[in-house]
């Protein structure tokens, strides 16, 4: 066969088979006996073998073509992938449909209602018509790179159909359906090993293995739910015209989406949901209403990583009862004590439940939980099992109740014997003894070198409980003394081969290169999630300024006191109301709550732990250099001094830029205080516009919004005033 005619036959196939996917996946309706989609399939296979240049990245063939990787490398997402506010009751949903009315000035509403599938939110980006990288939603701004991985989901296209367009990022939710989730269950029962506990999880465990041929095993499923960044695309004014979109260029999209009206339609559509809940072929946990207007949603926009313009109405809780048969007591890493009830094995929410928690002892008083009560456990998707009353149904159930012995606090930590106390103006229980309790350590090394934080992968829970155990590791220092933890210590431990101790190492040698707002996160400040981590980096830019701030805030507070009892006094001795002073009309600690989203409370935590003698020697021990005995912990210098130059200022970027990736402007633009958003509108303040700009750049042209290069961002950064948004 000749070099053309093997090329025109290889499209046709491509053609054939995509089709024969499509119908089969996606539309339930197979245009191909299994025969025939098999012998054209080869046919494709021998003919790219032949010839090598035929063979493309959205060839069916290709459908697990890349080699297994041995990590997932981190994805910024071109836009935020957001989560829901919740409604749990009709009452806040009729609140939330009061709120968007009442905004957009409007008598009523429609919202497109969906089934809230229980699975992973995954971006899918198309250049041009074909797929070049899938990515999960991660912390909604970074995400994992699984392009490999979705690859092999048969209902995502390789190549779109219809018109390509220079980029599309396409939505949606991978689940597992029921009959594979079984299957995979069984599968796992036969070969003797633990059986997944729900969809979700088996589902989630499947996106994430390092060899695509596994997760190609997996009978994973897709459905599409939204477009975020696009050029070259002319967005519909309505959603579910977009859902239509999606379904032309041949992506799943769910056939029991509606659009409903006001409150009254969408608490009737989610009751016809709930009905049909036990029949469908794969778990919901709820119902999701989006504003079907577009340009309503731009005019509602988001609060705290959660648009306006949506809610997810999520099913009651599953309840089941059993007996409680123990009460223990946990230690977290912060020390907190949480009282843990060990049930009769009961299955509810779609798992089987042995443990559940009772929160603290406050609530223990209240539900007068007992050992050998029968009690009501709940349970919803991943929420952790709670016990929610004890069950008395007779006299002799009473009877019963009320002469076992009621639960007392501990004076004394159930794993290191440490003194217990009650902090004033907490409910919680908290060993004092730090670090040198071994449940603490545990749990903040876990912590530590977890995915989000050092991301020191292969060392587990079990592997850091050994290390503790051997007294190899005492503090998160201590992981990187290759003294202590070296591939010869971990090869002499428990189920630790050579290669997977040599692995272990090269993980921790690989962790030293890290973030900023990483580092903070890992080190388990109390109150201190990834975004407020983030945002203490992005605000203070070195750890030197953080530490020098935490400790001023501390001198400032101690001085505030001092003044403030000294003026009290003078008070009651002159019967005159004296006024506060300047210093202490500041915050208590002005510099660390000059912080968004750090509040009186989250500043006093990162304070007294910043400043703790113990945790400082940790910190200066893991960010010293290795050659003067330090662990040598580093990430990427500031580039610039000021942290605010963009403040308060929104961009769009469209294009390609000249040298850096739109992640790479994006975190240029987030670093200096600046807001990236997917859309251009009138509020925009500038369109950062590369080569073969599209819609983007034409729609800010007729708003008169600022088109400004690269080299301008940067010209504005040096000097705010630079460039007014007027241009």
């Amino acid at each position: 066969m000749s070099k053309q005619g093997a090329e025109a036959r290889a499209a046709k196939l491509r053609q054939q088979l995509e089709q024969a996917n499509h119908r089969y996946y996606v539309l339930d309706a197979p245009s191909l006996s299994d025969a025939e989609y098999d012998r054209l399939f080869s046919e494709l296979q021998q003919l790219e073998a032949a010839h090598p240049q035929l063979r493309t990245p959205d060839s069916p063939t290709q459908r697990v073509g890349a080699a297994p990787s041995k990590e997932f490398a981190a994805v910024r997402h071109l836009q935020p992938m957001q989560s829901l506010r919740k409604c749990d009751n009709a009452a806040e949903l009729e609140d939330f449909d009061r709120r968007v009315r009442e905004t957009l000035v409007r008598d009523n509403i429609d919202y497109v209602a969906e089934p809230k599938l229980d699975g992973l939110a995954v971006s899918l980006i198309y250049e041009h018509g074909s797929l070049v990288r899938g990515a999960t939603r991660g912390d909604g701004s970074t995400g994992e790179d699984i392009t490999a991985n979705l690859r092999t989901i048969r209902q995502i296209p390789l190549r779109l159909h219809g018109k390509a367009v220079p980029l599309l990022e396409v939505r949606g939710e991978v689940y597992l359906p029921l009959q594979g989730f079984r299957r995979m269950v069984d599968e796992a029962l036969g070969r003797g090993d633990k059986p997944p506990v729900n969809p979700r999880n088996a589902a989630a465990g499947s996106l994430r293995q390092l060899d695509p041929t596994v997760t190609a095993r997996r009978p994973l499923a897709f459905y599409a739910y939204g477009i975020g960044a696009h050029e070259g695309w002319t967005r519909p004014p309505l959603h579910s015209q977009v859902l239509q979109h999606l379904h032309d260029c041949s992506f799943p999209v769910s056939e029991l989406i509606e659009i409903v009206q006001g409150t009254p339609g969408c608490l009737a559509y989610f009751e016809r949901i709930g009905k049909l809940r036990a029949k469908l072929p794969f778990d919901i946990d709820g119902v999701v209403f989006k504003l079907d207007d577009l340009a309503g949603r731009e005019e509602l926009g988001s609060v705290s990583r959660e648009p306006r313009w949506a809610c997810a109405y999520k099913f009651a809780a599953e309840e089941a009862q059993t007996r409680v048969e123990n009460i223990e007591f946990q230690v977290g890493r912060t020390g907190t004590l949480t009282p843990v009830a060990r049930l009769a094995v009961v299955f509810v929410g779609g798992a089987n439940v042995s443990n559940a928690t009772l929160h603290n002892m406050d609530e223990v008083a209240r539900k007068d939980v007992r050992v050998g009560d029968t009690v009501l456990v709940r349970r919803a998707g991943d929420v952790i099992p709670e016990v929610v009353a004890v069950v008395l149904a007779d006299d002799a159930e009473r009877s019963a109740h009320a002469a076992r012995p009621q639960l007392l606090p501990p004076s004394a930590c159930p794993v290191c014997g440490g003194h217990v106390e009650r902090i004033a103006g907490e409910v919680a229980l908290r060993c004092t003894n730090g670090l040198s309790c071994r449940a603490q350590l545990h749990g903040a090394l876990i912590h530590f070198v977890s995915r989000k934080a050092m991301d020191i992968e292969g060392l587990g829970e079990k592997l850091l409980a050994q290390l503790i155990e051997e007294a190899l590791v005492r503090s998160p220092a201590d992981i990187y003394a290759k003294e202590k933890v070296n591939a010869a210590t971990l090869a002499g431990l428990e189920r630790m081969g050579e290669k997977s101790a040599e692995n272990v190492v090269a993980a921790i040698d690989r962790s030293r290169a890290t973030q900023f707002a990483r580092f903070l996160y890992a080190l388990g400040i109390p109150d201190v999630g990834e975004s407020t981590a983030a945002a203490l980096a992005q605000h203070f830019r070195t750890l030197e300024a953080l530490l020098d701030a935490a400790a001023r805030d501390i001198l400032h507070e101690k001085a505030q006191k001092k003044v403030a009892e000294a003026r009290r006094v003078e008070e009651q001795q002159t019967g005159k109301k004296i006024k506060k002073n300047a210093a202490e009309r500041l915050p208590p600690l002005p510099e660390l709550q000059a912080v968004p989203d750090v509040g009186p409370n989250v500043a006093v935590s990162i304070a007294n732990f910043l400043v703790e003698p113990r945790n400082r020697a940790v910190i200066e021990a893991l960010v010293a250099p290795i050659e003067s005995g330090g662990c040598g912990i580093h990430w990427p210098a500031p580039t610039a001094a000021a942290g605010d130059a963009l403040a308060g200022k929104s961009f769009v970027i469209t294009g390609t830029l000249a040298d850096l990736s739109r992640e790479q402007a994006a975190a240029l633009i987030e670093a200096q205080g600046g807001r990236v958003v997917g859309s251009v509108s009138a509020k925009t303040d500038y369109l950062l516009a590369g080569t073969a700009a599209g819609s983007k750049l034409a729609k800010a042209e007729k708003l008169g919004v600022a088109v400004i290069s690269l080299e301008q961002l940067r010209a504005l950064i040096d000097n705010p005033l630079s460039l007014s948004p007027s241009g």
